[in-house]
C-alpha cells in the first residue's frame, strides 16, 4: 500500500514540474525547434549563436546581436532567436554574477564592496567601465563552452531529425 503512496506522490510531483516547464516556455522551445528545417550545421550554428548571445551581458540587444551574428556567419535566424532564450530571467542572474566575478578576476581587479541594501543603477555606473569591461569579459568566457555544447548538441539532434524525416520506416 505504501509503495502505491509513493508512486502517486511521484506522478503528482511530475505533473506538476512539467506544468512548471509549460509555464516557463520550453514546451514551446521543443515545438519550434522541432520545425526547424534546413542544413544542420546552419541550424546548430544559429543555435550556438543565440546561445552565446544568450548568456552575455547584453540584455536588450539579444534577439538583435543573435540575428546579426547569425546573417554574418551564415547561421539559421530562427534557431539564433530560439537559443537566445537560454539565457532567461531563471538563468540571467547566475550569468551576470558569474561574469562579473570572472571579468574581475580575469582583468585582475578586486571585487568592489556593494552594500545590496542601496543598490541602484546610480551606483552600478558609478562603478563604470571596469563593470562593463569584467561583465563582457566574463560573458564571452561563460558564453563560449554553453556555444559549443549547443552546437554539439544541436547539430546531432538535427541530423537525427533529417534521418527520421528521410528513412521513417527504417527506424520502426
Amino acid at each position: 500500500m505504501t509503495g502505491m503512496r509513493t508512486t502517486l506522490k511521484t506522478k503528482r510531483f511530475f505533473r506538476h514540474f512539467l506544468k512548471a516547464f509549460h509555464v516557463i516556455g520550453i514546451h514551446t522551445f521543443i515545438s519550434r525547434f522541432k520545425h526547424l528545417h534546413g542544413d544542420p550545421h546552419c541550424i546548430a550554428m544559429g543555435m550556438a549563436i543565440g546561445v552565446f548571445i544568450g548568456t552575455t551581458p547584453t540584455f536588450p540587444f539579444h534577439t538583435a546581436l543573435a540575428v546579426l551574428l547569425a546573417l554574418v556567419l551564415r547561421g539559421s535566424l530562427p534557431a539564433a532567436v530560439l537559443g537566445v532564450w537560454f539565457g532567461n530571467p531563471l538563468t540571467m542572474p547566475f550569468f551576470y554574477i558569474g561574469s562579473f566575478k570572472l571579468g574581475m578576476l580575469l582583468l585582475g581587479r578586486e571585487l568592489p564592496a556593494i552594500v545590496f541594501d542601496r543598490l541602484s543603477f546610480a551606483v552600478l555606473a558609478e562603478l563604470g567601465f571596469d563593470v562593463t569591461c569584467a561583465l563582457m569579459a566574463g560573458g564571452v568566457l561563460i558564453g563560449l563552452p554553453f556555444a559549443v555544447a549547443a552546437y554539439c548538441i544541436t547539430y546531432q539532434l538535427t541530423c537525427r531529425a533529417l534521418r527520421r524525416r528521410q528513412h521513417p520506416e527504417a527506424l520502426k
